[in-house]
């Protein structure tokens, strides 16, 4: 069974999986699903779509982060008889609070070992696993860290919300007064990938909200910023691996 709430860190989502239940729709969680001897048969994890996003997963004993993706990730299953969980940070925002660029973990999950001191991430995971309530106690992880670190650019909060509401990357630098280079060199380190990039990721986001929200796929198409319905579902397949309607109905 998969849940998520708002988080208290500003923008962030807060997301936990329990193994052996039916896995939720294609985009949501970034995790595995594992059962232990003697747990029920676990439906196998949907994949995880493109989002901006990159989060910071817990899963008993482990601590781990997920990377920006460009396309469809199939989560592995694993040993672990425990849930998951997982903070899924505002885009852009996640290399501030981790200390490291998006794109040195584009398509990519390591262990925050990788990242951070094995010591600290080793005390920090033996203090999540004790806790009565694990979810809130990655979420206070990841609130302490970005108390301790500057804030994020808020030219880059700019771009998303630029990108987002469906402006031309080009447009986007000359209002925020960047340069095409400079924008993509700050979009590699802040996104894992360009601003055009960036866009139809946002993009593919929107279009699917609006899918599931009964939206026919035309109007979709045009509401999204597609040129047409057949770019809409070039997109779909290219970013997702699917058809619109498959991911629709997977919810």
């Amino acid at each position: 069974m998969y849940a998520e709430r708002a988080s208290r860190l500003p923008g962030a989502v807060v997301w936990s999986r329990v193994p052996g239940r039916p896995a939720p729709g294609a985009d949501s969680g970034r995790a595995a699903s594992g059962a232990g001897p003697g747990d029920p048969p676990a439906t196998p994890v949907a994949a995880v779509l493109p989002d901006g996003c990159m989060d910071l997963l817990w899963t008993e004993g482990r601590l781990l982060v997920a990377g920006p993706d460009t396309g469809p990730y199939v989560p592995d299953e694993v040993s672990s008889g425990g849930g998951w969980a997982g903070v899924r940070f505002f885009p852009g925002t996640a290399p501030t609070y981790l200390g490291v660029p998006a794109d040195e973990l584009r398509d990519r999950r390591v262990e925050l070992t990788d990242l951070w001191a094995a010591s600290e991430v080793r005390r920090l995971a033996a203090r999540i696993d004790a806790a009565d309530d694990p979810v809130t106690a990655l979420e206070d992880v990841a609130l302490r860290r970005a108390a301790d670190t500057e804030q994020p650019d808020p030219v880059l909060l700019d771009v998303v919300a630029a990108l987002d509401a469906g402006r031309p990357v080009a447009r986007t630098a000359d209002e925020l007064g960047l340069g095409a280079r400079q924008l993509h060199r700050r979009s590699l380190r802040a996104f894992g990938y360009g601003p055009k990039t960036l866009a139809r990721v946002l993009r593919l986001q929107r279009a699917l909200a609006l899918a599931r929200d009964g939206v026919p796929f035309a109007e979709t198409a045009f509401r999204a910023g597609f040129a047409d319905q057949a770019h809409l579902a070039r997109d779909v397949r290219e970013l997702a691996g699917a058809t619109l309607g498959e991911l629709v109905a997977r919810r």
